[in-house]
C-alpha cells in the first residue's frame, strides 16, 4: 500500500519536475534569441537567421511538450526524446555553426577547444529536476555519445590531425606551441577527458537523485505507517497516545512482551438493554466505553477492541510502561468508579504474564491484537468473577505488585476452565457499588 501510494507520489513529483524543467528550458531558449537579437545587433553582426529559426523551433517543441504533460496524450518517452533532442542540438551547434562567420575555413575542431564540453552539463543538471534518475544517466550517456559523434563529424575531412601523441619525448616550448596551436591538433585525450567527467558527473548526479527518492518513498512509508497507528487506537485512545504509537514504528510489529490484559464486561447487560429505545442503550453505553477508555488512556494502558458490553485492554503493550500491573489495578479502581457513574455493575479480569501482539488483517483493513495464556486467563478470570461473586479477580502476577490500599483478598486456588492446574486468584473488596444494571 505505502509502495503504491509512494509511486503515484513520485509521478505527480515527476511530472511538477519535468514542467519546471521544460520552464527551464524555455527560458533558456528566450534567452538565447534575446542575446542573438540584443547582442549581436549591439556589436555590429546581423543575427544568424538559422539560428533564430532554430530557437524559435525549440521554443515551440517545448510548450507543445509542457502542454502534453500530465493529459492522456503524455507518453512515457517523451522526457527521454526531449532531452535527447536538446543534448543533440547542442552537439550540433558545434558541428554545423562555423567557427568565425569572417573565416568560414577555419577548423570546426576550433569550436570544440574554444567553447567545451561544459555547455551540457546544465543540460544533464536540469534532468535532476525531473527526480528521475534514470533520464538523469539517460542524459549523460547522450551527452557523451553525441559529444563523440559531432567530434567525429568535425575531424572527418580533416587531412591531418595532430594530438597529444605528436608531442616529442620531451617537447620543449616551441614544440609543445606548434603542436597545440595548430589549427589541426584534435586532442583526443582532451575529448575523452571531458567526456569522462561529463558521465562521472551524470553518474553521481544519477545516484543523487535515486537517494533522493529512497528517502521519498521512506518518508512515505513512515507517514503511512503513523496514519495505520492512528486508524487503528485513534478512536480507542487519546490523541496524545495515538501520536506515541504513530512515533514509535516499531510498537506495532509482531512481538511478545511482558504485561497485563485487561477483560471488562457489564453485568446484566442484556437485561438493562431489554425494554429500552435502541438509541438510549447505544448512547449510553457509548458514554460509558469512552470515559472508561479515557480511564485506561490516563493509566497509560491501551484499549485494544471493545467487546460489545465490554473492553479489552493492555498495559505495557504495545506502549511500554515501567509498572504494568500498578497500572493496571489503578486503571480497574478508575474504571469501577466509571460503572458507578453510568449505573452499571461489571466485572474484571487482570492477569500478567507474557503478550503476544502485531497487527492482522489484510493491506487495507488491519488491527492491533493482543492474544496468548495471559489474554486467556483475564478473559477466564472475568467469567469467574460471576461465579464467585466478585467484582475484580487478579491472578498471582497482578497481586504480587499491590499495595494495601489494593485491598486484594486472596481466595484461594480456583478452578478455571480451559487451565488444567489450579490457579492462585485475588479478588478486590469493593465496599461501595451501584445496583445491577437494568
Amino acid at each position: 500500500m505505502a509502495g503504491r501510494v509512494a509511486r503515484q507520489r513520485l509521478l505527480v513529483a515527476e511530472r511538477q519536475g519535468l514542467k519546471l524543467a521544460v520552464v527551464c528550458r524555455t527560458a533558456a531558449v528566450a534567452f538565447g534569441m534575446l542575446w542573438l537579437t540584443v547582442g549581436w545587433n549591439l556589436a555590429g553582426f546581423v543575427p544568424s537567421p538559422m539560428a533564430m529559426t532554430a530557437l524559435a523551433l525549440f521554443g515551440v517543441i517545448g510548450v507543445a511538450s509542457y502542454t502534453v504533460i500530465g493529459t492522456r496524450y503524455e507518453r512515457w518517452w517523451l522526457k527521454y526524446a526531449l532531452y535527447a533532442i536538446d543534448i543533440l542540438a547542442v552537439c550540433a551547434v558545434f558541428v554545423v555553426i562555423p567557427v568565425s562567420r569572417f573565416a568560414p575555413e577555419l577548423p570546426q575542431v576550433l569550436a570544440f577547444r574554444a567553447f567545451g564540453v561544459h555547455y551540457l552539463f546544465p543540460l544533464v543538471a536540469m534532468a535532476c529536476l525531473t527526480l528521475s534518475w534514470r533520464l538523469v544517466a539517460w542524459s549523460g550517456v547522450i551527452a557523451v555519445a553525441g559529444w563523440w559523434a559531432a567530434f567525429g563529424l568535425a575531424i572527418a575531412n580533416m587531412e591531418q590531425r595532430l594530438s597529444w601523441r605528436d608531442l616529442p619525448a620531451e617537447p620543449t616550448a616551441d614544440a609543445y606551441l606548434k603542436v597545440f596551436l595548430s589549427p589541426d591538433f584534435v586532442g583526443y585525450g582532451s575529448r575523452l577527458q571531458e567526456t569522462v567527467l561529463l558521465m562521472i558527473a551524470a553518474v553521481i548526479l544519477a545516484l543523487a537523485v535515486y537517494r533522493a527518492r529512497c528517502v521519498f518513498v521512506a518518508q512515505v512509508e513512515a507517514e503511512q505507517a503513523r496514519e495505520r497507528a492512528v486508524r487503528t487506537f485513534g478512536r480507542f485512545v487519546p490523541e496524545t497516545i495515538a501520536e506515541r504509537l504513530a512515533s514509535n514504528r516499531g510498537a506495532l510489529a509482531p512481538q511478545v512482551r511482558h504485561g497485563v490484559a485487561l477483560v471488562l464486561d457489564i453485568e446484566n447487560f442484556t437485561a438493562y438493554a431489554d425494554g429500552r429505545p435502541p438509541e438510549e442503550v447505544i448512547e449510553t453505553l457509548g458514554a460509558f466505553l469512552a470515559r472508561s477508555a479515557e480511564a485506561i488512556s490516563r493509566r497509560e494502558g491501551v484499549v485494544i477492541s471493545f467487546t460489545g458490553d465490554g473492553l479489552l485492554a493492555a498495559f505495557n503493550t504495545p506502549l511500554e510502561i515501567r509498572q504494568p500491573e500498578r497500572a493496571a489495578l489503578d486503571a480497574a479502581s478508575d474504571l469501577l468508579k466509571c460503572a458507578a457513574a453510568a449505573g452499571f455493575r461489571v466485572r474484571i479480569g487482570l492477569a500478567a504474564g507474557q503478550i503476544a501482539s502485531g497487527r492482522v488483517g489484510s493491506e487495507r483493513r488491519q488491527a492491533f491484537t493482543i492474544y496468548g495464556d495471559t489474554v486467556n486467563r483475564a478473559a477466564r478470570l472475568e467469567v469467574l468473577a460471576k461465579d464467585v461473586g466478585a467484582t475484580v479477580l487478579a491472578d498471582a502476577g497482578v497481586a504480587g505488585k499491590a499495595r494495601p490500599d489494593d485491598l486484594l483478598k486472596p481466595l484461594g486456588e480456583q478452578k478455571i476452565r480451559g487451565f488444567e492446574a489450579p490457579l492462585a486468584v485475588w479478588s478486590k473488596q469493593v465496599t461501595a457499588l451501584p445496583g445491577a444494571a437494568g
